[in-house]
C-alpha cells in the first residue's frame, strides 16, 4: 500500500513544518508544502494529492477563495480538504460541506492527535 500524499497549505512556515513533521513521523504520509493558495492550486493540479490540509486565514487568497478555485477545476475538484484554522468565524456547516470540507481542526491543535483526526475525517 502506498503512503498517502498530503498537501499542507499555510502561510506560516512554523505551522507548515509542525504539521508536516506530524504527518510524516506519526502517519507515515508523504507531504507537499505550499505557502499560498496560488502555489497550492498549481501543486494540487500537478501532484494530485490524496488530501489537502488548508489554513483559512491567508493573505492574497484565503482558504475559501482557494476552495472555490479548487472545486472549479475538473482536475482538482474531487480532492478532499480538511480545514486547519484559528478562525472561530466560519461559514455554516452546510456551506463548508458543499465545498468538500471533510473536517475542521482548530488551532492550536494537539500534534499527537492530528494524524488520527485527519485519518478519521478521510475514512482511511
Amino acid at each position: 500500500m502506498t503512503a498517502k500524499r498530503i498537501l499542507i497549505v499555510d502561510d506560516e512556515a512554523p505551522i507548515r513544518e509542525v504539521v508536516a513533521a506530524c504527518l510524516q513521523l506519526l502517519g507515515g504520509w508523504d507531504v507537499l508544502l505550499a505557502a499560498s493558495g496560488k502555489d497550492a492550486l498549481a501543486q494540487a493540479r500537478v501532484e494530485q494529492p490524496d488530501a489537502i490540509i488548508l489554513d483559512v486565514m491567508m493573505p492574497e487568497m484565503d482558504g475559501f477563495a482557494f476552495l472555490q478555485h479548487l472545486r472549479a477545476d475538473s482536475a482538482t475538484q474531487s480532492i478532499p480538504v480538511v480545514l486547519l484554522t484559528a478562525s472561530s468565524a466560519l461559514p455554516n456547516s452546510n456551506l463548508i460541506s458543499k465545498l468538500g470540507v471533510m473536517a475542521t481542526i482548530s488551532k492550536p491543535f494537539h500534534s499527537v492527535d492530528l494524524v488520527q483526526q485527519i485519518a478519521q475525517a478521510m475514512k482511511w
